[in-house]
């Protein structure tokens, strides 16, 4: 067996707290350049501060970031600026205590299908993990975000992948819309939730609402239900 001193720190003996597994894919496209990005950049922050404050929720939540954007890149959450990481379970998720908001950039096309594709052995591989170290975890949170649609093939196949993982209670699927995303295309990956516009570019207002959410979530136990706040910064966008 190879030696990963990943695994040595991932599940430190003072913090035996069930996980809540985030993934953020987030869509860095060209098109977001300008405000859309620098105020994605600001909701991430925001992100970080609110459950960083929350002692609970800083311990059990943990993130992964995936952008897509030319290609998908799990970007690094532990500092040192927006690093590029391998699509592999034991680097790509830190828990909220030691999270950093990386810096994005916008460049490229939207393969948003890839994005997806890879993302879900890269969290089923997570949960893995979490059984061998017997950790117990919450149902995992996916939040897309994307001001389009996707721009590589296959995405349809992608779209039916998420739809199934879903269906068999393996993860809670969002996906948000901002200002020129497609949303009909968007609601062919989600099953449960109806995909939301974005109202304008309230990025730190849905990332708000994103940390309030896993800090009610950190709170309970897991497999218990648990009401979220209400939606203020969206609306349905079908």
């Amino acid at each position: 067996m190879t030696y990963n001193p990943l695994e040595q720190v991932e599940f430190p003996g003072n913090n035996p707290e069930p996980r809540c597994p985030v993934i953020l894919l987030l869509d860095i496209s060209r098109s977001m350049s300008g405000s859309p990005i620098a105020e994605l950049n600001e909701g991430l922050r925001v992100f970080e501060q609110t459950l960083k404050a929350d002692r609970l929720a800083s311990l059990r939540v943990e993130v992964a970031v995936i952008t897509f954007g030319d290609t998908p890149t799990v970007v690094s959450g532990r500092g040192g600026g927006a690093t590029s990481l391998p699509f592999d379970a034991h680097q790509a998720f830190v828990t909220m205590d030691q999270f950093t908001a990386p810096p994005l950039t916008a460049r490229g096309d939207t393969p948003m299908g890839s994005a997806v594709r890879q993302m879900l052995p890269l969290l089923r591989e997570r949960k893995q993990i979490y059984q061998q170290k017997e950790i117990d975890y919450f149902r995992p949170w996916v939040f897309m975000i994307t001001d389009g649609a996707p721009t590589d093939s296959g995405w349809e196949t992608a779209a039916v992948q998420v739809q199934e993982e879903e269906g068999r209670k393996g993860l809670n699927f969002f996906a948000v819309g901002v200002e020129g995303a497609d949303m009909q295309t968007l609601a062919r990956f989600c099953k449960r939730n109806q995909p939301l516009k974005l109202k304008g570019l309230a990025f730190r207002d849905l990332f708000q609402w994103l940390s309030n959410s896993l800090s009610a979530v950190s709170q309970s136990q897991p497999g218990q239900q648990v009401a979220l706040p209400a939606v203020g910064w969206a609306q349905i966008g079908i």
